[in-house]
């Protein structure tokens, strides 16, 4: 929210999805692309299908996992998050 709040982005088009939204490269007034800043920032993660690939050496470790749980958390899906937890505790025990 810190980036964009207050600010005026510009946004190229650049596809469509399946679904009929429209998918676009948005950069904030200084130039950066926003896309990048928060997979850089672990706020997002890199969508090859639409990026090709651009921001995946950006993405902070281990980020696809927690943003999977947390969806799984947020959708209700208890035992997804259950499981992790255990396996978790387990690893945390053997050491």
């Amino acid at each position: 929210m810190r980036l964009c709040k207050g600010h005026t982005l510009r946004a190229e088009l650049t596809a469509e999805d399946a679904y009929g939204r429209t998918v676009a490269k948005c950069f904030l007034p200084d130039g950066r692309d926003l896309s990048e800043e928060l997979v850089k920032q672990g706020l997002a993660i890199d969508w090859p299908k639409f990026s090709g690939g651009k921001y995946s050496h950006l993405e902070v470790a281990g980020i696809r996992k927690k943003l999977w749980l947390a969806d799984a958390r947020q959708r209700g899906r208890m035992d997804v998050w259950e499981k992790f937890e255990v396996r978790k505790k387990s690893a945390s025990e053997e050491k």
